[in-house]
């Protein structure tokens, strides 16, 4: 029986294998880290729902990255537009997203408010979108970056829509803004839950969750022991008879 002996690699094989396998596990590591980042950002989140409101305008110049205050902005309500968020899906459930332009009292940059989800039935139809309150008016939710906007297919639809609200199948901001004809804030408010509202308002943020950064650092270690495998099957060989 032919036994195994140990083949020199070139030294291109071990460079490659002392590249990919620290950075590999660099790589792993690093999505572990992001997923302990995404836990500690879920729970502060969900504890910010509670949390003392500050005034919206401390909240823009002290917030910075993934941070989520619970706010309080008084002014009104813009009456004559607004936009829907279109295929949004809520404990499994088809519906949308239902913004409203908000214009502080102080005169500052006006924010977008989302003021929920409404569940579209099994027949497509949707219950008739709950008209925003005239006059002076005090707001409390999260201060939260908008939704990501994902894939862009079709160009701006805004601009090509005249009655209101407005659908849309994503929130641009710079989009909405130049819809308007004026700039935004860059973040958007995520009202306090009200039953009275018509609207459901379970707000989570909108982040690749820890689960999956798991999935990814599980992926990078199994690389790393590939490469290793890989390195020692193509070294390790059968050594050859001495006809051959």
């Amino acid at each position: 029986m032919l036994g195994r002996r140990w083949i020199t690699p070139s030294w291109l094989a071990i460079a490659l294998l002392l590249m990919a396998v620290p950075t590999f596990i660099t790589l792993g590591f690093w999505q572990l880290q992001r997923a302990h980042e995404k836990e500690l950002l879920l729970a502060a989140f969900a504890g910010n729902a509670g949390a003392q409101a500050i005034p919206l305008e401390v909240a823009r110049q002290q917030v910075k990255g993934e941070v989520f205050p619970r706010v309080e902005v008084s002014g009104r309500f813009d009456l004559q537009h607004g936009y829907v968020l279109d295929n949004q899906v809520r404990g499994g459930r088809l519906g949308v997203l239902v913004f409203a332009v908000f214009e502080p009292a102080d005169g500052s940059l006006p924010v977008l408010v989302n003021r929920g989800f409404l569940a579209t039935a099994a027949d497509g139809s949707r219950a008739p979108i709950p008209t925003v309150e005239a006059g002076q008016r005090i707001l409390h939710g999260l201060y939260a970056p908008p939704p990501g906007v994902g894939m862009r297919m079709g160009g701006n639809a805004l601009a090509r829509q005249t009655q209101w609200p407005k659908l849309t199948v994503h929130i641009d901001l710079a989009e909405i803004g130049a819809d308007l004809g004026r700039g935004l804030d860059s973040r958007v408010l995520l009202l306090d839950a009200d039953a009275e509202s018509g609207f459901e308002r379970e707000w989570t943020p909108q982040i690749i969750p820890p689960e999956r950064h798991l999935g990814y650092a599980f992926q990078w270690f199994c690389f790393a022991l590939a490469a290793l495998v890989i390195f020692i099957v193509l070294h390790w060989r059968r050594a050859r008879s001495e006809s051959n």
